[in-house]
């Protein structure tokens, strides 16, 4: 299924019971470094700690009673891994998730403390999708997939109505929203809605190098693979090719990509921490790195930067602020 704006819209409903409208937050920091006026989106103060309770949670309340009773199977390296966990504790529903062996302990502790069940696998040798799809057949569990998925793509894209809406009763309007990008499902569905919300708004997409499939496939038209499935600080974002629905969208809505460094990430991070006061993980930092870096151009503009995650272990931190 490809999402709409109308799905996207009907997914705001859905989860407002649950899932928490978070803060757009001005930064005059940010405003003196950039020249612009920047906004930031805090999702990493969203339900179990980053955007993906959205699309989670919308994909288990669209499911019927029937298919619930036979459980939720996922892969993810964590954040969408929470979301399924906590969505399916709500709903009384069995989840099963195939993560990476090397995922954050944070995440997996947060995502057994949810009650699901952990399939751990390879990222450099196994291939999760056959994995997943065994579990499926074995179960008859639904498969929400961690980007390509509609329903998903339809819960992530209500960040984007809520950037265009809380910017509309302030008087101002974005000129650029940049998020960042793994698989392309949280900015599927924010391009699908700020292209509906606020037209003349360009959408960047923040990857990290090495893993810049979106910047390729954008170019070539064509959807392009990683030629690696780990070495990134950026664990989130590590997806090894856009999902086709969501490819389509950004395609579509004429979406931007921009890499940054894991260097720029760990920056990014620590400047999170030290001047905004917000404990962001580096994947979900990444939009920040390219702002910081200046991948974009924001003297004179109105910017609105997605900090997407907040799952960071300790370890890494004290890397970021040691740097």
């Amino acid at each position: 299924m490809t999402p709409t704006i109308d799905d996207i819209r009907m997914a705001a409903k859905r989860i407002a019971a649950e899932a928490v409208r978070t803060p757009l937050l001005a930064s005059t920091a940010l405003d003196e470094i950039t020249g612009g006026r920047v906004y930031l989106k805090c999702e990493n103060l969203q339900r179990t700690g980053s955007f993906k309770f959205r699309g989670a949670y919308n994909a288990v309340a669209s499911l019927s009673e029937t298919e619930r009773a036979h459980g939720v199977v996922a892969s993810s390296s964590g954040n969408h891994a929470q979301g399924i966990a906590e969505a399916a504790r709500l709903f009384g529903v069995p989840a099963t998730i195939v993560m990476p062996h090397d995922a954050p302990s944070s995440k997996r502790d947060g995502t057994r403390r949810r009650g699901a069940s952990i399939v751990d696998y390879n990222r450099a040798t196994d291939d999760r999708d056959a994995l997943t799809a065994s579990i499926v057949a074995d179960t008859g569990a639904e498969l929400i997939h961690p980007y390509n998925d509609g329903r998903v793509i339809a819960g992530q894209g209500t960040i984007g109505l809520e950037i265009a809406e809380d910017l509309a009763r302030r008087g101002e309007q974005a000129d650029i929203v940049m998020v960042p990008c793994g698989g392309g499902g949280m900015s599927a569905g924010i391009s699908l809605a700020i292209a509906a919300e606020s037209p003349s708004t360009q959408v960047y997409l923040a990857e990290p190098e090495g893993f810049d499939d979106y910047a390729r496939s954008l170019a070539s038209g064509s959807v392009q693979r990683n030629a690696r499935t780990n070495g990134s600080i950026c664990d989130a974002l590590m997806a090894p090719q856009p999902g086709a629905i969501g490819f389509a969208i950004n395609r579509a809505t004429g979406a931007h990509a921009v890499s940054v460094s894991d260097a720029e990430a760990l920056a990014a991070v620590a400047f999170a921490f030290r001047t905004l006061k917000l404990v962001v993980e580096p994947g979900g930092a990444a939009a920040l790195a390219g702002l910081l870096s200046g991948r974009i151009d924001a003297r004179g503009k109105t910017v609105a930067i997605l900090l997407s995650g907040g799952n960071i272990d300790l370890d890494v931190l004290e890397r970021a602020l040691a740097a």
